[in-house]
């Protein structure tokens, strides 16, 4: 049994939710959010919760169950508060820069590296060396964040490269004489 699927999902004041067809549709202040679940599962809106159950004991039912309501939970956070990742650019003369909805990052390579920022999504450089990535899709921040990480990974001799603020980069000691 699932001990996250059991869980209903509280629906905050200004969240609007419509269930149709094995669709959820979802608008809140920060936007509106779409997504199609299986027909293994049921989702039921009562009051202001709505409860996801399996239809049958099926293996596939039951492992879509409480990824579903996980799902459905962060729609619901995304469009009431939203959803931030920030990110560590770190070594000499690594930097980054906001412009036009392109980021532009200097990682040490011959070259800078471009990329077009997604519209859903808002990208900021606090400091030339911090880059905060906004947005109400989880998935999609998640996403974007770690295509910049994978740019260049941070490296465990001198942490150099790009890497998440929460993140921690476990440091290997160097040659010696």
């Amino acid at each position: 049994m699932s001990r996250v699927g059991k869980q209903p999902v509280i629906l905050p004041e200004g969240v609007d939710v419509n269930i149709v067809n094995n669709t959820i549709l979802i608008k809140g202040k920060k936007g509106e959010l779409k997504n199609n679940y299986p027909d293994s599962v049921k989702v039921i809106k009562e009051d202001n919760k709505i409860i996801v159950s399996p239809i049958n004991d099926s293996k596939s039912s039951k492992g879509s169950w409480g990824l579903i309501r996980t799902i459905i939970n962060n729609m619901i956070v995304g469009v009431e508060q939203g959803f931030t990742k920030s990110l560590i650019v770190n070594g000499v003369g690594y930097r980054a820069s906001v412009s036009d909805g392109i980021i532009t990052l200097q990682l040490g390579y011959s070259h800078d590296i471009k990329l077009a920022i997604p519209d859903d999504l808002g990208v900021k450089c606090i400091k030339p060396t911090e880059i905060a990535i906004s947005g109400i899709d989880k998935q999609k921040v998640g996403q974007f964040a770690s295509e910049i990480r994978s740019l260049r990974k941070p490296e465990p001799y001198k942490g150099k490269g790009v890497r998440y603020s929460d993140e921690i980069i476990r440091r290997k000691e160097g040659k010696k004489k």
